[in-house]
């Protein structure tokens, strides 16, 4: 017999601002829920190294799920007629939509990229849904840096263009085997999908002047960031500490962009005594 990975996968629809989701979600171990939240353009198997690792799932219920139009979640019916564009609103409301469908009782929420820029927003407008927030590579405000009509052209593959732009984004450390594996992640995504959440990572998503108003005496956030990573570079993200009160934020050497997927062996170095805190 195979040795099956301790990842069981499923599928679920959800109603998210009145339509009917059809997603799919990975979940390894027990204890206190952690929802993980993929990059733009990505998927939830960034997080496939942290749900197999027993130092975590001991104590977590270690949940990633794919959002609406991203990675085996379907779009909604009618995805045909529309442009994808993720809001703030919609983002939002996605995530708890989630929580509320799998009755977490106050989860850790982590996201990465734009899932660490909303992790914010619910850290400022929902406080007492969670029991804390953790934000990889993520800052309360950033500006863009390329041309996202690069991103949706029919002369132009769009995974593969995705892959590049973020190539650059990876730590000359991260094992080879990592960096591929996560940027095969942005090969596969659908047409327009990465642009569609750079929307909201590069414009609707800015809330720095309201940073100061997040409550971590409530729920606690913590921001961790590769010091390769120029995206959300890490004064980006002591800044949006520094706007913070109570805030705590770690730069993590030798990681870029993806620390979860491009060298998992070294990002535990630095989230497992996050989690250990945040469970004590």
């Amino acid at each position: 017999m195979p040795e099956f990975e301790p990842i069981v996968g499923r599928y679920f629809t959800m109603n998210v601002a009145g339509e009917a989701c059809r997603v799919y979600m990975e979940e390894a171990g027990r204890g206190i829920p952690l929802v993980c939240l993929h990059t733009a353009g990505a998927d939830g198997r960034q997080y496939r190294h942290l749900m197999g690792d027993s130092a975590v799932t001991a104590h977590y219920r270690v949940i990633a799920f794919d959002l609406p139009w991203h990675g085996k979640s379907n779009p909604p019916v009618g995805w045909r007629d529309r442009e994808y564009r993720l809001t703030t609103d919609l983002y939002i409301e996605t995530v708890r939509a989630f929580c509320r469908a799998m009755a977490l009782e106050r989860p850790v929420v982590m996201g990465c990229s734009m899932g660490g820029r909303v992790v914010l927003h619910l850290a400022l407008n929902h406080p007492d849904e969670f029991r804390a927030v953790i934000a990889l590579e993520g800052a309360d405000r950033l500006e863009p840096y390329y041309d996202l009509d690069w991103l949706h052209r029919p002369d132009v593959h769009g995974g593969e263009v995705s892959a590049a732009f973020v190539s650059g984004q990876i730590a000359p450390q991260s094992p080879d085997e990592h960096r591929w594996e996560t940027l095969w992640m942005y090969m596969q995504g659908g047409p327009g999908i990465f642009k569609g959440d750079l929307y909201f990572y590069w414009y609707d998503g800015h809330f720095d002047d309201r940073s100061p108003r997040i409550d971590t005496t409530r729920c606690p956030v913590y921001l961790l960031s590769g010091e390769y990573d120029s995206s959300c570079t890490p004064e980006r993200t002591e800044a949006t500490a520094s706007r913070i009160k109570g805030a705590k934020a770690t730069v993590m050497p030798g990681i870029g962009h993806f620390p979860m997927s491009e060298n998992p062996a070294l990002f535990r170095k630095y989230i497992v005594p996050v989690l250990e805190e945040i469970r004590g």
